[in-house]
């Protein structure tokens, strides 16, 4: 980034006009809150971007006065990967690997989201087979597993729990082996593809996914007694950085978080895409059983226990994929992939449930064109991290971390 002393210099050996020179001074201008504006008794505290606790590239301005948090001012920015302008500029289905790099944690729920606008552009998203639909729900919800983990994991690293990171890591290792094993990616995948997948699942991928389900309900278990349930866990998030549900509602605040705070809303249920309506599953929500409703603890508490539901979910699918809709010699996961992908002229905005909430892509098609004329993506980490101030002013310095980590930001998802 800039800093004042580059841009004088810019300013004094080169051409510019003043105006531009003007512009760049205020576009690069560090601080929010200026020192002349503090009071006596506070002061300005950097924290980022490579703050380990700040989930990323994420730069906080902290207003404080002594231990206690006056403002927060989120500064992004640090991590621009250009999505849109990219899948501007590339056919759509040449776009797809170029959505796994936005929330890499969970690649194939990005992927799916994509996929899933494009072929209700074309009009083809009814007539996928369900194998194909059972296996992108099976991807899907391993994946958002996965996600889950890392939040899970890192959430205790944040505020002193080594262990549990450990352990999470461990189980995810397990998921990320699974999904290299039917994509050939260990994290970006280029697995679903518009009308299908890129291949069927290897053979004894059904039966794997049963013997790792069996083997992780024992051990989320204990990562409920040893995090979840911990006293010293439950004094450091109940009653912390509490999001009441109007205030989330005002943010567009989704997923887990807009959950916790007590809105049974989950895209799965509400929008019933893919097969979910066949899937039985419950939609966990904030309950304030160790302190408000919407608190740090509710937060972590959603995610566990969607990962319990995941685990359901898993279960279900496998059962499908080895019963009504198992692989036939005849089974073909390419044939409804077209080999041209021209939509008519439209507007479209197509939404799914994500890890982290609700991912969206805005898509205008002029019609004559193979690649989108105008991409807009919706991330949900964006809109969560914008809540932040709001729920933060007030607290402890120590416990901002501990809110910051509840929100389970992915900063490649905001500097899309």
């Amino acid at each position: 980034m800039w800093s004042r002393r580059n841009i004088t210099r810019l300013k004094l050996n080169t051409k510019i006009p003043l105006t531009l020179s003007s512009t760049y001074l205020q576009k690069f201008e560090p601080l929010k809150h200026k020192e002349s504006d503090l009071k006596s008794e506070e002061m300005i505290d950097n924290v980022g971007p490579q703050h380990p606790a700040t989930h990323g590239v994420l730069r906080l301005e902290v207003i404080s006065d002594g231990e206690i948090v006056k403002d927060v001012v989120p500064h992004i920015g640090y991590l621009h990967r250009c999505f849109e302008k990219h899948a501007e500029s590339l056919a759509y289905n040449q776009v797809i690997p170029y959505t796994d790099r936005m929330d890499y944690v969970a690649a194939m729920n990005n992927e799916w989201a994509f996929v899933m606008g494009v072929e209700k552009m074309l009009d083809i998203d009814q007539e996928i087979p369900k194998r194909v639909e059972y296996i992108r729900v099976l991807v899907a919800e391993l994946n958002r597993l996965a996600s889950h983990f890392v939040s899970i994991g890192t959430y205790g690293l944040d505020i002193g729990a080594i262990t549990p990171f450990l352990w999470m890591m461990r189980d995810r290792e397990h998921i990320l082996r699974m999904l290299e094993w039917a994509s050939g990616a260990r994290m970006l995948y280029n697995y679903i593809w518009v009308g299908g997948l890129f291949y069927d699942l290897p053979v004894g991928f059904e039966e794997q996914a049963k013997e790792f389900v069996d083997y992780l309900k024992p051990k989320l278990k204990e990562v409920e007694t040893l995090l979840i349930s911990n006293k010293i866990f439950i004094e450091r998030t109940a009653n912390v950085g509490v999001l009441p549900l109007d205030l989330a509602v005002n943010y567009g605040i989704t997923g887990p978080m807009i959950r916790a705070s007590g809105l049974k809303f989950d895209l799965r249920k509400v929008d019933k895409y893919s097969v979910y309506p066949e899937i039985e599953f419950n939609v966990p929500i904030g309950k304030g059983e160790m302190g408000n409703i919407g608190d740090c603890w509710d937060r972590n508490w959603v995610r566990y226990m969607e990962c319990l539901e995941s685990v359901k979910i898993i279960e279900q699918c496998v059962e499908k994929l080895l019963g009504d809709h198992k692989r036939t010699r005849e089974f073909d996961p390419r044939q409804m992939v077209p080999k041209k992908i021209r939509p008519k002229a439209q507007d479209l905005y197509v939404r799914a449930e994500n890890p982290k909430g609700e991912l969206g892509f805005f898509f205008r098609a002029d019609g004559r064109s193979d690649q989108p004329f105008r991409c807009k993506a919706r991330g949900p980490s964006f809109s969560n991290l914008s809540v932040l101030p709001e729920i933060s002013k007030g607290c402890m310095i120590a416990d901002l971390f501990a809110i910051v980590g509840s929100l389970d930001l992915l900063m490649g998802e905001v500097d899309r």
